[in-house]
């Protein structure tokens, strides 16, 4: 999960970057766009990294309850 969410953390930078090295308008709201789905992306993999911790805690006290 780390290694996704670094990644997708430093394509938004890179196209952040790219943002604001452009003369552009149009290429400059296409890199915004990208940098905001890319932080997306890296968001969603944090929250499902932290709902999968979660899940497997609550199993492993289930099971030292049964235990």
């Amino acid at each position: 999960m780390s290694t996704h969410h670094e990644f997708y953390l430093e394509r938004a930078a890179e196209a952040r970057r790219d943002a604001s090295s452009t003369p552009l308008q149009n290429v400059r709201e296409r890199c915004l766009r990208a940098a905001e789905a890319w932080e997306q992306m890296a968001a969603r993999v944090e929250r499902t990294g932290r709902m999968r911790a979660e899940t497997e805690a609550k199993k492993a006290a289930a099971v030292a309850e049964a235990g």
